[in-house]
């Protein structure tokens, strides 16, 4: 297939490291497999450097860009583009996500789910997260997860602690699975790109979580990296109990993405990050929830792949810096270093 008449004809060479490992190393794309690109003009050039490595594969692929189906945020993802996905074995989301677009990216996950598409979710990527986080040895946080992974499957408890604050304890289920999302994407489970976490969610939680990095979907872009202002959440049996923040409007904002339906305020996620490349918060979600430590999210828990009972149409994340972490009684993390 020719280059796509609406991306760039060049791009910044400092992605293509980046772009290597995204479709080599992660997808690992084959020459006999069909791609979908999914896209926006905010990521077109990513995009262009992306579809270079498709190239190399000799892979048969297709390149949507969202605002060629119409003005917006969408309320439902283009028929053409689901259409689209259900004919490939392998699809990228590479987009700045919009508000209102959740759903959308809902109903993408309805397509790649049941035929276990292997699919990079590239939400709000930007040039720093390619030179960051997508330039991991994915094969080495891979091993750390795996080894990561095994020691909390045998573990009854997680036990968060931080100097802002967090004094938080996550009781695990057995029944309730946990996942590796590495960066090594198989069709059993899509996974953001960059990869690097472990999650659960967890059976119930209680105490103090102080999100002092970043909180997620489209919060993140308006307010970044709120370490200045951090927002101090409350847990009491899986829900939210109380909120505080200096930030009132941040507060209010989150507060009310919180009350969207009866699950918005239940903790769905608990995750590890363990991208060894990420080495600080840089304000945005893609690549912060991917920082060796903790973070929890608010809504859906994933359900189709942890086994939870319950379904949320929202999900927001929620991520901390410098964490100390126990499974059960053995320390794994000090001040954000893992000790494993």
């Amino acid at each position: 297939m020719p280059h796509p008449s609406s991306l760039p004809a060049t791009f910044d060479p400092a992605l293509a490291v980046g772009a290597h490992n995204a479709i080599q190393v992660c997808l690992q794309l084959k020459s006999n497999e069909r791609m979908t690109l999914i896209t926006d003009r905010a990521s077109a050039e990513i995009a262009a450097a992306l579809v270079e490595e498709i190239e190399k594969t000799g892979a048969n692929y297709n390149v949507l860009v969202l605002e060629d189906y119409g003005a917006r945020p969408h309320r439902d993802m283009p028929q053409p583009v689901l259409d689209d996905l259900a004919q490939s074995q392998v699809s990228i989301y590479a987009c700045i996500t919009q508000t209102g677009e959740l759903r959308t990216r809902m109903q993408m996950m309805d397509v790649i789910n049941p035929r276990h598409i292997r699919h990079g979710h590239m939400v709000n990527i930007n040039k720093q997260i390619m030179v960051e986080g997508m330039r991991a040895d994915f094969l080495e946080v891979d091993r750390l997860s795996q080894k990561l992974i095994e020691k909390c499957r045998r573990a009854k408890r997680v036990t968060c602690k931080t100097a802002a604050g967090t004094d938080y304890v996550a009781e695990l289920s057995p029944k309730l699975n946990w996942v590796k999302t590495s960066g090594l994407i198989s069709p059993a489970k899509w996974g953001n790109l960059p990869g690097g976490e472990i999650f659960t969610s967890p059976f119930n939680s209680n105490g103090r979580f102080v999100v002092d990095g970043v909180v997620g979907d489209y919060l993140c872009q308006k307010y970044g990296d709120i370490g200045a202002t951090p927002l101090t959440i409350d847990i009491k049996d899986n829900r939210i109990a109380g909120l505080s923040c200096s930030n009132k409007e941040l507060l209010e904002e989150f507060d009310k993405y919180c009350h969207t339906d009866e699950n918005s305020n239940r903790v769905g996620e608990f995750a590890i990050g363990t991208n060894l490349a990420c080495t600080h918060i840089i304000g945005h979600i893609l690549q912060d929830e991917k920082l060796p430590g903790i973070h929890i999210a608010f809504g859906h828990p994933y359900s189709e792949h942890t086994g939870q009972t319950w379904k949320s149409t929202t999900h927001i994340d929620c991520v901390g810096r410098f964490f100390d972490i126990w499974l059960d009684d053995e320390q794994v993390m000090a001040k954000g270093k893992f000790l494993i």
